[in-house]
């Protein structure tokens, strides 16, 4: 067993799919975590980041000299970052640059050991562009000065995950699939726990550094089994899968953007690794690192317990950076720039900000926007059909956000309890758009809901845009804060009421 010391284990990705699950995991085992990302907010909003055992540090892994000084005094790094994001033009280009910066700087810092999460996938010149990047990350990673430790694995099987996402909703959506020739690649799935597992004691196994490991459970299976199972345990009548020729990656890409809420973007390189085998060639870490491996069955079921039970840990989701939008408030600076429209309206309720909070919070998902839900539906539908997320990646948790989740076509840019709620627009726009909804309590114990959108356009289309929809707001604005006041069992005491409809030149 290596000699545990207090130098922490550095997480980077941290708020990722795996990052996410990581480093509770890790602090729960007695381990020392820094969780690195990219932003404090983001970080900030976690659960576990009142654990005693974690510290947040900022870090760039583009940045080479500030990710040295977030290792500085760390005694080993998990690298659990990856650029596949609607955000990235060229991911694998990006993940080149990180990953050099991350052996220049692991070796600068004095790491003692790198562990990689990669994938599986044999190299030849069919490989995928997505699965020949994470071999070359591993490649780079191995060319620096510090030992790596790489596990290479196929599809994840847990709830949240990316391709689990997939098969979920073409299952569940499509009775009938006419999917490509690759439903019948052979894969060896793993368990998301399963893989934590790795992760974890890894640390306290010598004969794992500096080497390359296949994971994966006892299993080799098809993507065609998998969605029979998946059906099974759903409770779902028996699905008929059409396998033809010419449903190329691109077209699989663009299906699954339309019946599926992961982005075209992200579905294209998964679906393009879908066509190579992936499965294990050697069954080495079993010895090392002994655990039980569900099987593809139990994990599904696993994964379908956790959705049911509304305790998706992590999602794909959560990837990417939260951007900043500076011009979004009313104190901007005036190199902010440009024109930015404003509404603003309130309602006052006869309760109390405690009271107002959880219906507020709970907007967007299931629960929709309180009024006018075939609206926001038709513009989801429109925003999926020019690229854009839509309304199916809903939320997380039902009832609770944090900075940096997915809700619907936003993302939490800023969340208070009790206060307010910011959303940044990710739907196709001509423009940048902000939602923000805050609840200010009265000395008489009513509470001000106050609704504040902001646009600002891009040229001439979005000028057309703010106007063409600006009629709506009134319906749509207004009856969402009479709903909000609803569901918060308040009565209405004033409103609601637009406060400005403006624009501001700067």
């Amino acid at each position: 067993m290596i000699q545990r010391d207090s130098r922490p284990i550095a997480v980077l990705g941290a708020t990722g799919y795996i990052g996410a699950r990581l480093v509770p995991r890790l602090a729960n085992a007695g381990w020392k975590v820094r969780a690195i990302g990219r932003s404090l907010d983001k970080l900030a909003g976690r659960s576990w980041t009142s654990h005693p055992n974690v510290e947040m540090v900022a870090g760039d892994v583009f940045d080479r000299a500030g990710l040295e000084a977030a290792l500085h005094g760390c005694q080993a790094a998990f690298y659990l970052v990856h650029s596949m994001n609607p955000q990235t033009a060229d991911f694998a280009a990006a993940d080149r640059t990180a990953a050099e910066n991350m052996a220049a700087a692991s070796a600068a810092a004095g790491l003692g050991r790198i562990i990689y999460l990669g994938g599986l996938g044999e190299d030849a010149p069919q490989l995928s562009h997505h699965l020949r990047s994470r071999h070359e990350v591993a490649e780079i990673l191995r060319s620096g000065d510090v030992p790596v430790t790489i596990f290479r694995a196929a599809m994840i099987i847990g709830s949240g995950s990316a391709s689990f996402e997939i098969l979920r909703y073409l299952v569940e959506r499509l009775p009938i699939m006419v999917t490509p020739r690759w439903v019948d690649t052979p894969c060896q799935p793993i368990a998301v726990s399963n893989v934590l597992h790795y992760l974890v004691t890894c640390l306290d196994c010598p004969g794992t550094i500096g080497d390359v490991f296949d994971i994966g459970t006892d299993e080799v299976t098809t993507y065609r089994q998998l969605m029979r199972l998946y059906a099974e345990e759903a409770r779902l009548p028996r699905r008929w899968i059409i396998p033809v020729p010419v449903l190329t990656p691109r077209l699989s890409s663009y299906w699954i953007h339309l019946v599926t809420p992961v982005p075209a973007s992200l579905a294209r390189p998964l679906a393009e690794g879908l066509r190579n085998p992936v499965t294990c060639k050697d069954a080495r870490i079993r010895e090392l690192l002994p655990q039980q491996l569900y099987g593809c069955r139990r994990a599904i079921r696993m994964a379908l317990e956790n959705l049911r039970l509304q305790q998706v840990e992590s999602s794909w989701m959560d990837a990417g950076n939260v951007p900043p939008v500076e011009w979004s408030t009313c104190e901007d600076p005036e190199w902010a720039g440009g024109t930015i429209f404003s509404d603003d309206r309130r309602i006052l309720i006869a309760a109390s900000a405690a009271q107002c909070w959880p219906a507020l919070v709970g907007i967007g998902g299931k629960t929709g926007w309180y009024y006018a839900d075939w609206l926001w539906r038709l513009r989801g539908g429109i925003d999926r059909l020019a690229g854009g997320p839509g309304l199916g990646r809903g939320r997380r948790d039902p009832q609770a956000v944090q900075s940096g989740d997915a809700l619907d076509f936003w993302r939490v840019l800023a969340v208070e309890p009790d206060c307010r709620l910011k959303l940044v627009a990710e739907m196709k726009l001509p423009g940048e758009a902000v939602l923000e909804l805050r609840l200010i309590e009265c000395v008489d114990g009513t509470t001000e809901i106050r609704q504040s959108a902001r646009f600002k356009p891009h040229g001439l289309l979005g000028l057309l845009y703010w106007y063409s929809v600006l009629p709506l707001h009134n319906l749509v604005f207004a009856g969402m804060l009479r709903g909000i006041a609803k569901a918060a069992g308040g009565r209405v005491v004033v409103g609601p009421e637009p406060l400005s409809t403006r624009a501001r030149l700067s």
